[in-house]
């Protein structure tokens, strides 16, 4: 059931941004007046195909489910000399070449616009994310010695607002891309508004693919203790235990996290312990008496105390949702900040300062694409408008074969006034067509390293 899943959520992710891109690039060559052949989901040979419309366009399903495209009247591809004149007007190279660079910019111009549309719909409807309040913050740490301490609530990094872990996470990635120390500002309980300074100069290019905020010192506010679920006939079911309970204290000890918990209990089989809970809101003491098992210490075989219930801790989460003015805004400039934060990654990938290990293909993106569709319907769209800015910014790189290359062409054209020679062009695809394919069997070396790690 997984893997029909992740496959449904791949096809339905990949094909539609796919349609979406291609369709930009079908509207605006109709708007320019050139004569569209075939709209072809896939490459390679067709397996589908209907003819519509007054053009009678080819709308194709192709065998190669990598891509699309849209084939138009073209004198490069096609013998045209049979046609009339008013057929040949609508020849793609008879047109201008801003109509030829908005036609081919349309296809990426619709990605961006696609993700703008996600993000704002999200925006409006509000995304439940962990808050960006602070846990435990430890000594020996950046945070630690930049005066950040458990409780605070980060409400600005580098003068920008964050609400969210994902937003401080992202304004710290972008200090440290930047090379610029963080200058946060928080909300601490007992005293106010509070200004620390954090180096991001103790990251390395590395620590951009890992835990960043962890490497800094800065862990999630998480709730007390949580029973997340209650195995039947077990200590912690004789005890009246209930799902969401949060454990405060043991013997009016304290624990802060889980694995102090599991610690106390394991150190009392048989023996009555007071819990101290929390139950929707209210204060609540029981008694509880792990249950002896046998279990392995570093001794050799001892006895430990279980409950036969699973513990977690639930992130400090909050809402964030906007107006709709707010939420275009928010959206636009989360694609922009995005597309930026791509081709800075992809220029470090270039130099060697991050690993050529983050290029992702087919498989991990399928594998993303399963993991947010089981996830919920807020995060799988979040996937997809981050699919489809990398889908723009892709397709604009100045490669010959793609969009990109395309556009570096006609600009070109525009500052010589005259058209790349046919030889050159010829030459710069096959260079372009290599490239691709080296590209593609990196990601997929990658994307195997992963399955097998």
């Amino acid at each position: 059931m997984t893997l029909i899943t992740t496959l449904l959520a791949f096809i339905v992710a990949l094909g539609s941004l796919i349609t979406l891109h291609e369709l930009g690039h079908y509207l605006v060559a109709r708007w320019c007046g050139v004569k569209v052949l075939r709209f072809s989901i896939g490459m390679g040979k067709v397996v589908y195909s209907r003819k519509f419309g007054k053009d009678q366009t080819e709308w194709a399903i192709s065998a190669l489910p990598l891509g699309g495209y849209v084939s138009m009247l073209d004198s490069r591809a096609q013998d045209l000399s049979d046609l009339p004149e008013n057929e040949l007007r609508r020849e793609f190279t008879r047109q201008s070449v801003w109509r030829r660079i908005a036609i081919v910019a349309a296809g990426p111009l619709a990605n961006f616009l696609v993700a703008i549309v996600l993000y704002a719909g999200l925006f409006m409807h509000g995304i439940e994310e962990p808050s960006s309040k602070l846990g435990p913050v430890a000594e020996q740490t950046a945070a630690y010695a930049a005066g950040l301490r458990s409780g605070d609530t980060v409400e600005a990094v580098n003068g920008k607002a964050v609400a969210s872990w994902s937003e401080l996470r992202w304004e710290l990635i972008q200090a440290t891309l930047d090379k610029q120390p963080a200058r946060i500002e928080v909300r601490r309980p007992d005293r106010g508004q509070q200004e620390a300074t954090l180096p991001t100069a103790s990251l390395t290019e590395a620590d951009l693919e890992g835990d960043v905020l962890g490497k800094l010192g800065l862990t999630l506010a998480r709730s007390a203790p949580t029973l997340m679920e209650i195995m039947p006939d077990g200590a912690a079911a004789r005890a009246g235990l209930q799902k969401n309970d949060q454990i405060l204290a043991i013997d009016e000890q304290p624990v802060h996290d889980v694995a102090a918990v599991i610690a106390t209990l394991s150190q009392a089989p048989g023996r009555t312990l007071q819990l101290q809970l929390l139950r929707q809101g209210q204060d609540l003491t029981l008694s509880i008496t792990p249950d002896a098992v046998p279990g392995a210490g570093a001794e050799g075989a001892v006895t430990v105390g279980k409950i036969q219930a699973k513990l977690g801790q639930v992130p400090d989460m909050i809402t964030v949702a906007s107006g709709p003015f707010s939420a275009v805004g928010k959206a636009s400039a989360k694609v922009w900040d995005t597309s930026v934060m791509s081709l800075k990654m992809l220029g470090k990938m270039i130099t060697g300062q991050v690993s050529l290990k983050n290029v992702t293909g087919p498989i991990t993106i399928a594998d993303y694409a399963g993991q947010t569709a089981r996830i919920g319907l807020v995060s799988y769209l979040s996937f997809i408008a981050f699919i489809s800015i990398s889908l723009g910014v892709m397709n604009l790189l100045p490669i010959p074969v793609l969009d990109g290359g395309h556009l570096l062409y006609y600009s070109l054209e525009v500052l010589t006034g005259r058209p790349l020679p046919e030889r050159v062009g010829e030459i710069a695809q096959r260079l372009g067509i290599g490239l691709l394919l080296t590209l593609m069997v990196l990601a997929v070396f990658n994307d195997v390293l992963r399955l097998l790690n």
